[in-house]
């Protein structure tokens, strides 16, 4: 459910409400039953419809300690939160259900609470024996069908360390995950690669990895793997430019099927500009498969029933489809 103080109970009852909902799907909540009851009968009685009854959802209850208030995340709220995943983690690795689809937490919650991890993603990995999962941001167009990937080389790092985590190995590796998604839905995807630098270095003249080992790590990948296109590094700058025209329906214009950006936000960016209501956060190299919205707690707008279920029904869908 992510964190109670947020939206992600509100717009979980409405999304498993939605007549979009997938059919034949048997959702499973994993938090606390009084509290997932309370937003519910508050985003009742604001007339906010259609909404999943919680007397009819299979509920895992975790009982929340503490109190809150809406839009005012502390140590119980992250201590909550920080305890459905772990047991939504677990229910899922016994085998009770295809897939785990999260909430948006509070960082700064987990970490009052005593729990100080960079997000749910290393968490995730922790718990499952993954040294490096891979963070994956998938979108279809409403428009037009088209599905834009991007997928994150680093995740939640500081910028001053991505330099550090950056190895031609790593590059390699994530291009290999990239690529096996893509072949989901295309058996020849095209690639793009994102530079590091402004202008993808401008030749040396605006910093020199390009130059000294990005380009020649691509070489040797595209090399090995000549049934896909690959392209890059790209100025950072252009590099989704065709992808927001496609997805905007724009005539004759061609997007590569998947992005590597090199850093989190140098990722997040454009693929929230493009597709913030659509896109899905979707975890990748775990033993099953995780989705979640793109988009954080919104404590602003949590309690007001206004917040869109848009990201969170795409996300429920993504890890549908990606399990049949």
């Amino acid at each position: 459910m992510g964190d109670p103080a947020g939206i992600g109970i509100e717009i979980t009852l409405k999304a498993i409400g939605s007549y979009k909902l997938p059919l034949g799907i048997k959702p499973v909540l994993v938090g606390c039953r009084r509290t997932i009851e309370m937003v519910y009968s508050q985003l009742t009685a604001q007339g906010v419809s259609p909404l999943a009854n919680p007397k009819n959802l299979h509920i895992e209850d975790f009982p929340f300690k503490g109190s809150f208030t809406p839009g005012e995340p502390n140590a119980n709220t992250g201590e909550a939160s920080f305890l459905w995943l772990k047991n939504a983690i677990n229910f899922v690795q016994k085998g009770h259900a295809r897939a785990l689809v999260t909430g948006p937490i509070a960082k700064h919650a987990w970490h009052e609470a005593g729990h100080c991890y960079p997000g749910q993603t290393e968490l995730l990995g922790e718990l499952t024996g993954i040294d490096h999962p891979s963070m994956l941001f998938t979108a279809k167009s409403p428009e037009n069908g088209l599905r834009l990937n991007t997928l994150l080389a680093t995740t939640h790092l500081p910028l001053s360390k991505i330099h550090i985590e950056l190895t031609p190995e790593l590059i390699s590796s994530k291009l290999d995950t990239l690529a096996d998604f893509c072949q989901r839905f295309k058996p020849h995807p095209k690639l793009a690669v994102a530079g590091l630098n402004p202008h993808a270095g401008e030749k040396g003249k605006l910093g020199a990895e390009e130059i000294n080992w990005l380009l020649p790590t691509l070489q040797k990948w595209q090399a090995k793997n000549q049934s896909i296109t690959l392209s890059g590094p790209i100025p950072p700058d252009t590099c989704w430019i065709n992808a927001a025209k496609a997805w905007q329906g724009v005539a004759n214009t061609i997007s590569p099927d998947g992005f590597l950006a090199l850093y989190h936000d140098q990722g997040l960016i454009p693929m929230k500009i493009i597709a913030f209501d659509e896109a899905v956060n979707t975890t990748l190299g775990l033993p099953f498969i995780r989705t979640s919205p793109d988009h954080g707690t919104a404590f602003d707008i949590a309690g007001l029933g206004c917040a869109r279920h848009n990201s969170m029904l795409a996300a429920i869908q993504t890890a549908w489809d990606l399990t049949n």
